[in-house]
Formats: C-alpha cells, structure tokens, sequence
C-alpha cells in the first residue's frame, strides 16, 4: 500500500550537492586520530566556538535544570502540562535578548513571541500562516539550499529567486525585485511577501539600512509581507554592525501587519540541538494563528525552563556576546587569511559562521557542470565537505560557502593544509588535473548537472543527512 503524497512528494529538496556533501561526510567523517584523512565537515553552519562559555554558566547555577539535585524542586512545575503560549519566563528572557543581540536600539514584546521547532519550524509555520498552496514568496539569491525543504515542502507555497548582483556586492536592488514581481504577475502567480536573511546565508554579509528601508517601501507599495530571517544577528564581528528590520520600522512609512521575525537560538548562541524557534510578527492575527499552529512544534518545558534562567543572567549574556564575536572574528582572520596565503579570495564579510570563497580560478570550465566537477574534486581529493554555490541558487559557477565555526582551530589548519596542497597540485601539474577531473566521478555520489532542477529522491532513496527524515540521520558533527 502507498504512502500519502504529503509524505513522499519530491519536494523535500534533498538532491543537491548541498546534501550530497553531507552524505559524504557522513560515510567518511574526519578524527584526528581515528580517521585523520576522513572528510572535514565544513558545511555545517555551527558555532562551536564558545561551548566552554556556556558549560561554565550552567556548571556554576545546577539550579537551572530540574535533572540536578538543586533544580529537582521544580521538576514537577515544569514537567507537567504547558499552553503553547509558553512559559512566560521564557518568552519575557528570550525577548530581552533579542534586543541585546540588536544593540539595545529596539526593544521586543513578550507576548508576540511565537515557538517553534527551530528555525525550521518557524519558517514553516510562518508560511502557513501567511501564503496558500500555488502562492509565492520572492527570495533574493544566494540563498539558504534548505529554504526548498523550509518553506514549501509541505506549504505548497512557491519560492521565486530575486537575481543580485556580484558587481553591486550583491546587494538587493528595487530594480530587481521589481523584476522579480512583475515576472510572477505576468506568469499569474499570487506574490504575498519577500523573505529575507540578514545577516546573509551564505555571504556572511549585514544588510544596510537603506536597503532595508527600501525593502520595506516596496513590500508596502505591494502590500504583500515582509519575513527577515535574524537567525545570525549575533555573529556579527566587524563593522558594519547587524541593522534589524525591527529598526527601520521607525523610521519608514508602513503597515506594521506586513512584519514578521524569524529568529532562533541555534547560531547565536551555538544551541541547534535544543531546537529554540521563534516568529516575531507585529501582526496580531498572526500571532494567534502561529500559536495555535505550534502546537506540533513546541519548544520543551524543560529546555524552556533552562533558556529562560540562562538568559536572564544579564553579566553572563553580556560577556557570552562579546567574547563570542571576538572568537568569530579571530576564527574568521585565521580562515581567510589562510586562503589568501595560496591565491583564494572570499567576499568581504562581517558577520556569520561562514566565508563565500572564490574558486574560479580553479574551474576548468566556468560552466555548472565546471562548478559540480570541480565540487567532487574537492570531496573526494581534498576530502573537505564545501557547499558549491549553485546548491544555494547562484548562477555564477565557482563560489562556494565553507564554514569555519564548527571545529577546534587544529582542525582549520588541516583543512588550510589540504587546501594549500590542492591549489599548488592544480597550478604545477596541468596534464594530472585534466586526468582527475576525468576520474572526479568515481565519489559515486548523485551529482548530475541538474542542479537548479528542484525535484528530489523518493524516501526509498534518501541517504542519512542532518536534514533528512529518516531514523540513521542525527546531526553529524565535525569530529572536534
């Protein structure tokens, strides 16, 4: 007997190299000492780098969890029955803290937070709420690969990239979503709102403030809805400093129903696991719709009860935002200088756990099929998990996003190696790389050249993948 068609449609978007990446990773991953020639996971946009902050805290305040002896007295007021309003601990310390993550300049209300299963969840149900199946929302590109998965696998809804340009720092211009929309009207498809991340996935770049302010004139003149993805508000680690939408509210002429934040605990302050969502929407509206939707996607009472006693430690989430920027900004230096080192420029950043790296130097051909050949290369020969630029919807072959964030610094400089080493081997021996680009296949992973094709693998077929549905998909870590 078949399976619904909700639960196998082919579009879950897991054929990509962004997936097939992690598949590769996931049957070879590297340890330094058990597997130090093993797969270095670096497409995993993770911040690793101040789990000691965090340990520390919850080492000197037991209390906080109700599985320690000091914090058993609550176990009962916590394990039982939760509205899915949340704690109101929870919503009132999770709103302070976005404010701090923004710079003190806005302040949220408590009781427009929303839950969610991560930022999965939330972008989900943000769809849900606000477009029918066969509506659109338009998304500028490069963009997040698994936004496929996020926001119309199960909503139906359509996503229609916004094409920015590398020459104006890819920045999003009128003129192109003026593009963007009128394309949809000619084609009869319903726009009901533009979808943005700031800071960038995969630039690891902030927004300006006249750009945001111009987004959100245009959405007003369509009155059609606004969603800013913050989920890396915090990561920001040099000038300019992170602008959120929430800002530029006050300051240009709109309809404040037309607003919503998704925002998450999982970059900012490293915690993916405990799966902390959340949708911020000015719409009231929305806001009672979203709550009644997370109901199938509530944030436990028990990691409720923790987050909440955590970040209302203002001494300890002060220093944790400092300290966390200076070692992103370090970790970024150490990163980007290492690839200067031997010829490879990345986009200027300033914020995110990750660096858009130019290879086009490398390309064979500057085709997408010269993009995916040259993607193997580096998975099967220099046995490093990158994500190639057209998995996140670029057009233009030989970018790829790596991130640096989700390792210990020994394991940065091994993958600096290896990168070093492959670039010299490509630049010395002409005859060698064409006989390897011949045999890069033999990975044997699912890497047609049909890479903007968004259809996928039925579940029979699925790999295991930090994304994938299937029961052998945990979130494979990089061995640290």
């Amino acid at each position: 007997m078949s399976l619904s068609k909700m639960a196998t449609n082919d579009m879950h978007g897991e054929k990509s190299a962004y997936f097939d990446g992690w598949k590769a990773y996931d049957r070879d991953p590297f340890h330094p000492k058990k597997n130090p020639n093993g797969v270095i996971q670096m497409g995993l946009a993770e911040n690793q780098l101040s789990f000691d902050l965090i340990e520390g805290w919850i080492s000197k305040k037991p209390e906080a969890s109700i599985c320690t002896p000091e914090g058993i007295s609550r176990f009962k007021d916590v394990a039982i029955f939760q509205d899915y309003h949340g704690l109101p601990q929870f919503r009132e310390a999770v709103a302070k803290f976005m404010g701090k993550t923004r710079g003190g300049r806005v302040k949220f209300d408590p009781d427009r937070i929303v839950m969610g299963g991560g930022a999965t969840g939330a972008n989900e149900m943000i769809m849900f709420c606000l477009a029918d199946p066969g509506e659109a929302f338009l998304v500028p590109s490069p963009y997040y690969p698994a936004f496929d998965r996020d926001l119309r696998w199960r909503t139906r809804v359509k996503i229609l990239p916004v094409e920015c340009k590398k020459s104006n720092n890819f920045q999003i211009t009128k003129q192109a979503l003026e593009a963007a929309y009128q394309k949809a009207q000619e084609q009869n498809i319903k726009v009901k709102g533009l979808i943005i991340t700031n800071p960038s996935n995969p630039l690891g770049t902030t927004m300006t403030r006249e750009t945001l302010k111009s987004l959100v004139r245009f959405i007003n003149e369509k009155n059609i809805h606004l969603v800013a993805d913050e989920i890396y508000a915090a990561t920001v680690f040099s000038s300019p400093q992170f602008v959120s939408v929430a800002e530029v509210m006050k300051e240009v002429k709109c309809n404040p129903d037309l607003i919503h934040i998704v925002y998450s605990l999982s970059k900012d302050l490293g915690l993916p696991g405990l799966r902390v969502g959340i949708v911020y929407s000015y719409n009231d509206a929305v806001v009672s719709c979203g709550r009644k939707m997370s109901s199938f996607g509530l944030v436990s009472s028990q990691t409720q009860h923790l987050i909440a006693s955590m970040l209302s430690d203002d001494e300890f989430v002060d220093n944790f935002l400092v300290e966390s920027s200076k070692r992103l900004g370090k970790r970024h230096e150490i990163f980007t200088k290492g690839l200067a080192k031997v010829g490879i420029n990345c986009l200027e950043s300033n914020a995110g756990l990750f660096v858009w790296m130019n290879l086009q130097h490398l390309l064979k051909d500057h085709t997408p099929k010269g993009e995916m050949e040259l993607w193997r290369m580096i998975i099967q020969d220099v046995k490093l998990n990158v994500s190639p630029g057209s998995s996140f919807h670029w057009s233009e072959p030989g970018w790829f996003r790596v991130c640096f964030a989700n390792m210990d610094e020994d394991t940065v400089h091994v993958a600096l190696s290896r990168i070093k080493k492959f670039v010299g081997n490509s630049e010395e021996v002409e005859p060698a790389k064409a006989k390897r680009w011949k045999n890069s296949n033999a990975l044997g992973l699912n890497l047609s050249s049909r890479i903007y094709d968004e259809t996928v693998m039925a579940p029979t077929m699925i790999m295991s993948s930090p994304h994938s549905p299937m029961p052998r998909s945990p979130l494979v870590r990089a061995r640290t």
